[in-house]
């Protein structure tokens, strides 16, 4: 299924006048989103990344879908591929594990537009593990090979999310994907016997391939202590010789526990890269702080982590928008924050977020300056 995405150049003057409402100058001109603390946030909680976004605006406003968690890829014609999960949005909010696909789209730049929208994973059926979903791409260039890491289901609930990887010699396909999800739950009872799911993967300087990985425990989510978010999310690592694996479990797993501190604090989201030689995680807060802003880790090791700091900012930081409608309840926050690396260096942050023409939700664009 192909469609064009319009150019907005309505949006785009109405981004430009927010940014001169909104923003803080510096000396040197450039803009800051974050020079000053707000909501009470300390400045030794804003991180360095932070200061350094700049919207851009939304992209993949798609009529009739909502669209969510977006990852992008530079080809090497320079030209921008996204890969993104979009499920129709007579489902609500809640299709995403009922019934997302994932899909592909091309721009000559990160914020767009985009065009040449088709869908290049849907849920294969009864007998797969994404019988009834595809969601949270993740695509990487690796060995050569483009690999697309991504979540399925097969009954519509989350006790059968499984991470799965798809592969292609080009970004335009076909994708060849496994039978089998790449990484299981663990035993019952354990921390992770619940799911695998929101894939962060990199490919470690000493060649082996690592995969980060969200779960919780099923005891916990079936007889919640916080009813408002059943379980306790956390993050483990997974480690393999080859890209098709078999990946196996670090044995300090979890590498990221905020249970432990109360008020069931927790984190998900989680996207890995490096620059200059360290670590670095980008992830969606989930009690740290608050519920609206993202967080940054940092780790020499990539498997123990600095105390995180704060990412970027709720949508009201950077722009106006329209009030919140009753049916979103995930209004005016970022999510499923991923980054865009040229040259060895981040320069682009896509997230998602409900809202815009259609008042579904869209991806929305940073750059990185």
């Amino acid at each position: 299924m192909r469609r064009n995405e319009n150019a907005m150049t309505s949006r785009r003057k109405f981004i430009q006048n927010s940014l001169f409402a909104g923003g803080v100058f510096l000396a040197s001109g450039m803009t800051s989103f974050a020079a000053a603390p707000e909501k009470g946030y300390s400045k030794k909680d804003i991180s360095s990344f932070a200061k350094r976004l700049k919207p851009l605006g939304r992209i993949l406003e798609l009529e009739g879908y909502y669209v969510w968690g977006t990852s992008p890829i530079v080809a090497p014609d320079g030209k921008i591929h996204v890969f993104f999960s979009r499920w129709d949005a007579k489902k609500g909010m809640g299709g995403w594990i009922k019934g997302s696909e994932i899909a592909h789209a091309v721009a000559d730049q990160p914020e767009g537009p985009y065009s040449d929208i088709e869908t290049i994973l849907a849920p294969r059926g009864d007998g797969y593990f994404d019988g009834t979903t595809c969601h949270n791409p993740h695509i990487q260039l690796v060995d050569d090979k483009y690999c697309l890491f991504y979540i399925g289901n097969s009954n519509k609930k989350t006790d059968t999310k499984r991470i799965g990887l798809a592969t292609s010699d080009s970004l335009n396909g076909p994708w060849k994907r496994s039978d089998k999800p790449l990484l299981d739950v663990g035993k019952s009872g354990s921390w992770d016997d619940h799911c695998t799911s929101n894939p962060a993967f990199l490919k470690h300087p000493n060649g082996q391939y690592w995969l980060y990985y969200k779960s919780w425990n099923t005891e916990e989510y079936v007889h919640p202590v916080d009813l408002t978010i059943r379980g306790n999310r956390k993050y483990g690592l997974a480690i393999a010789e080859k890209l098709e694996g078999p990946y196996v479990k670090y044995s300090g797993n979890p590498i990221l526990d905020y249970s432990k501190l109360g008020n069931n604090r927790q984190l998900e989201d989680g996207n890995v890269f490096m620059e200059n030689g360290r670590f670095y995680m980008l992830a969606r807060d989930m009690g740290r702080f608050d519920h609206e802003v993202g967080i940054i880790l940092e780790s020499k090791d990539g498997i123990h982590w600095s105390e995180p700091k704060i990412s970027y900012f709720g949508y009201s930081h950077y722009l106006q928008q329209p009030s919140a409608p009753s049916n979103l309840k995930k209004y005016g926050r970022f999510e499923r924050p991923q980054i865009l690396m040229q040259n060895g260096h981040p320069t682009h942050l896509f997230v998602a977020t409900q809202g815009g023409k259609y008042m579904t939700s869209s991806a929305f664009v940073f750059e990185v300056k």
